[in-house]
């Protein structure tokens, strides 16, 4: 059984996600870790979004890779397994949101938005914005400050630069729906904000090796105890 130690790391990055999935499918269940390294930044920062909790979101992390290796074979190819993979996070990280009462319901609109967004309404000095570092975490303060609703599609469109059918299909909502709270989103964090923090958006909530390696382990080991064989 090929596992991902002894394949040329070149030749399977070259690998589509369906190529990987029929490869696990076929037996080749090692290969399932090129699925969870490919996906981790991702899952992690959609995950942090809704829960705004590290820990909770490397568990919805963990909790999604297991319930897709499960579900593999239902896996259809109609639409990009990374929306499919996503869905699942999503659903994960509602479920849970819900269990502790934590937040409200994405379906909760215009209710006191305003205050929720008092920790990015005063402008910072600039000066103290000069580095990327500092913008970075300037724009996770100012993501994690906006209402479930928009903090969720604020995160896919811009951070993790999903296309607007993409957060559709992830969300399942109109595309309609996905530009209206794009928009309003990124009115509450005012404009100068991402006009100021530009392509370094893409180094906020970033997902570290160390924890990658974690998530891969503690899957593998989850499907172990599951009886689910992953070689």
């Amino acid at each position: 059984m090929q596992t991902i130690d002894t394949l040329n790391a070149a030749v399977s990055e070259r690998w589509s996600d369906l190529e990987v999935v029929e490869r696990v499918r076929a037996g080749d269940t090692g290969l399932y870790e090129i699925i969870i390294r490919r996906y981790n930044q991702r899952l992690y920062r959609i995950a942090r979004a809704i829960l705004r909790d590290d820990d909770e979101a490397e568990d919805v992390m963990q909790a999604a890779y297991v319930r897709a290796f499960q579900h593999l074979h239902q896996f259809a190819g109609d639409a990009p397994f990374s929306a499919w993979l996503t869905r699942i996070a999503v659903n994960e990280a509602l479920q849970r949101l819900r269990l502790r009462k934590r937040s409200r319901q994405l379906d909760d609109f215009e209710q006191n938005e305003e205050g929720l967004m008092s920790a990015v309404d005063t402008s910072p000095d600039p000066e103290h914005s000069a580095s990327i570092a500092e913008l970075g975490q300037l724009l996770e303060e100012a993501v994690l400050g906006l209402p479930d609703h928009y903090r969720s599609v604020v995160m896919m469109r811009d951070i993790e630069q999903l296309s607007t059918a993409e957060t559709a299909a992830v969300l399942d909502l109109s595309e309609q729906n996905v530009k209206v709270r794009l928009h309003r989103g990124h009115s509450l964090m005012r404009g100068w904000l991402f006009a100021r923090v530009g392509e370094t958006g893409c180094n906020a909530f970033p997902f570290l090796a160390f924890r990658c390696d974690r998530v891969v382990s503690s899957v593998f080991a989850r499907l172990g105890e599951m009886g689910l064989s992953v070689q």
